[in-house]
């Protein structure tokens, strides 16, 4: 009998998988953690939002004020009023937004982000309320010590594995991202043996929207699955071969007849777009550019002394005269 050891090797980390959330069947959520950069954009546009309904409410107070009493408006009501204001603004717009928008304000909507819980459930009304008022003591506007408060809470920020700021870490909550981040990739190219089989296609019923549903699904191969990928290919192919003619000459993988197809489309346009470009010079030769000629090379000689010519009295060289 034979004892065999067996190391497990660890998965590959996920590369924008860094949020840490793992759902209910133990599996790791595909979801980004929010920066500082985002959360400092997000921030900036909900400024500007807390500005506006700052505005307004104080529209509304002086409304207010003009139609009480003058016997019942004072000073100490006037402050009790503005500090109402104040909190409504600081605090209740970030917690109502939170709450009624699915853990996003404007700024968050805007740049892309959610607030969850530490384990990627909904945020509560509790949690935001904590993260508002933290957030109005020691982080922004900080009226606990601002300066050393906001060194503090970007120090945070900068060092925490998941971005989360002091609101957050008292919360229990997280900022994430909502939107995937996609990495940008050629089509593939064709396959060679395949290109002089496109060139005697008939490609006049490929609409833009095909060839725009073929360019996307080329675009994204490396995205998908197995089985998907395969089916999904299939059916752009059955697409594309019941408007074009004649049929490929061999067998081969459905993306490369896609990608043949997609290839020769595009070069006809450019020779269309070439052609249309030449008339158009042709008739209009002031809407083309002028080419620019580079200049010719000039050999370097010394300078030669002029006189005046006795005869126009213009100055002329002496090897003119000569």
């Amino acid at each position: 009998m034979f004892t065999v050891g067996v190391r497990a090797q660890p998965p590959p980390p996920a590369r924008w998988a860094d949020a840490g959330l793992v759902s209910g069947e133990a599996v790791e959520l595909d979801v980004r953690a929010a920066r500082l950069g985002s959360r400092v954009l997000a921030l900036l546009i909900d400024l500007v939002a807390q500005l506006v309904v700052a505005l307004l409410l104080g529209a509304g107070l002086s409304v207010l004020v003009v139609s009480l009493p003058r016997d019942l408006m004072d000073a100490a009501l006037a402050g009790a009023l503005q500090l109402v204001v104040l909190v409504l603004v600081l605090v209740g717009y970030p917690v109502l937004m939170e709450r009624f928008a699915g853990g996003r304000t404007l700024g968050k909507l805007a740049v892309g982000l959610r607030v969850v819980r530490a384990d990627g459930g909904p945020v509560g009304v509790g949690q935001s309320l904590t993260r508002a008022l933290v957030g109005v003591a020691v982080e922004w506007p900080g009226l606990v010590l601002p300066l050393l408060s906001w060194a503090a809470s970007v120090t945070v920020m900068l060092t925490d594995p998941r971005g989360r700021r002091l609101g957050d870490l008292v919360a229990g909550t997280l900022v994430v991202h909502t939107r995937g981040a996609g990495v940008w990739r050629p089509v593939p190219p064709p396959v060679p043996p395949l290109l002089g089989w496109a060139a005697t296609l008939d490609l006049t019923r490929v609409d833009d929207g095909l060839a725009l549903a073929v360019r996307q699904y080329l675009g994204r191969l490396h995205q998908l699955a197995g089985p998907d990928r395969s089916r999904l290919g299939r059916e752009l192919w059955a697409e594309v071969a019941a408007v074009t003619s004649p049929p490929p000459p061999w067998a081969a993988p459905e993306p490369a007849y896609l990608a043949a197809v997609l290839a020769e489309r595009g070069r006809r346009a450019a020779y269309r777009l070439g052609r249309a470009r030449a008339v158009t010079a042709t008739l209009w030769p002031e809407l083309a550019p002028a080419p620019v000629a580079a200049p010719a090379p000039t050999a370097l000689r010394p300078a030669v002394p002029s006189r005046p010519d006795p005869v126009r009295g213009q100055p002329t060289s002496v090897d003119a005269r000569r």
